[in-house]
C-alpha cells in the first residue's frame, strides 16, 4: 500500500473515512477484498505470496492498515509486513499491547508504516521512530515516509478529501485515488530510485507495464459499528479488473 488518506473523527457519526492505494508489481499473486473464512469478522484483500494484507477490517471495530518507507538502501526485513495487519485484525490483543509487541520487533521488518485502531482510537507507528503515537481527530495521510510528508501526491489526496468530507461517497473516494497526473520535476521527493521512477511513482493512481496501483480501497466507518468497504482492482497499464462492494 503505497498511499493512505484519512479522516479520524471519534465523536462524529461516521468516524473513520479512508481512501488508499495500495502499489505492487502486477506479477505478484492477490486475492481480492472478501471475509477470511479462518479468521471470523475479518475482511481483506489476501497477499498469496506471503499470506497478509495491506489494509482491512476485523471484529470490534478493529481497523489496520500499511505502507511501506521507500529507501533502496535498507535491506529487506525477514518476515512480512503484510502480518502486521493480519494479526492485528485477527487477533485480541489490545492497541496498546500489540503496537509495544510490534516495537520490540519493528527491526524484523522492513521499513513501514502502520495504522492500528478501533471504534475508540487510532494510533500510527512508523518503523523509523517506532514510538506509537495516537492520534488526535483531524485529517491524515501517509506515502512511503513518514506521517503527512508533503510529498505532492499525497497533499493532493488529502486536499480532494477534505472536499468530500460533508458527504462521503465510496464512488467519489475512488475517484480521487484514480489521478494519474505526474508531479513537476522540481517538486519531486529525492528517496534514490532516480528521476524516471521518482516521476512514475509520483501520481496518486500509477499505471505502466510491470508495477503500479493493484487495489483501489474506500471505506467508511459509521458510529454504529457499520462500515461500507468497497475495492476495486487493477493490472497492467491500470486495466480494471473487477470491484468488491461490501456493507458489514
Amino acid at each position: 500500500m503505497c498511499l493512505i488518506v484519512f479522516a479520524w473523527r471519534p465523536a462524529h457519526h461516521q468516524p473513520l473515512i479512508v481512501a488508499a492505494n495500495r502499489d505492487e508489481f502486477y506479477a505478484r499473486p492477490t486475492l481480492p477484498l472478501a471475509h477470511w473464512p479462518e479468521a471470523s469478522g475479518v475482511y481483506a484483500g489476501r497477499d498469496l505470496e506471503a499470506g497478509g494484507t495491506w489494509l482491512g477490517v476485523g471484529p470490534d471495530g478493529r481497523f489496520a492498515a500499511l505502507t511501506n518507507i521507500r529507501n533502496p538502501n535498507r535491506p529487506l526485513g525477514r518476515r512480512s509486513r503484510g502480518e502486521l495487519v493480519s494479526h492485528f485484525l485477527s487477533g485480541e490483543q489490545s492497541i496498546e499491547a500489540y503496537l509495544a509487541e510490534v516495537v520490540g520487533r519493528s527491526d524484523e521488518y522492513g521499513g513501514f508504516n502502520l495504522l492500528v485502531g478501533n471504534r475508540d482510537s487510532l494510533y500510527y507507528l512508523n518503523a523509523a521512530n517506532p514510538v506509537p503515537q495516537r492520534l488526535e481527530e483531524g485529517i491524515y495521510g501517509v506515502s512511503n515516509a513518514g506521517l503527512d510528508t508533503p510529498w505532492p501526491k499525497l497533499l493532493k489526496a488529502k486536499a480532494a478529501l477534505t472536499e468530500q468530507l460533508d458527504n462521503p461517497q465510496p464512488s467519489a473516494l475512488l475517484t480521487l485515488l484514480h489521478d494519474p497526473q505526474t508531479a513537476p520535476f522540481a517538486e519531486l521527493p529525492d528517496t534514490g530510485v532516480g528521476l524516471a521512477t521518482e516521476t512514475l511513482l509520483s501520481s496518486i493512481f500509477i499505471a505502466s507495464p510491470s508495477y503500479g496501483t493493484r487495489a483501489s480501497s474506500a471505506l467508511i466507518v459509521n458510529a454504529d459499528g457499520s462500515r461500507h468497504f468497497v475495492e476495486h482492482s487493477f493490472g497492467p497499464y491500470g486495466g480494471h479488473l473487477g470491484e468488491v462492494d461490501l456493507t458489514i
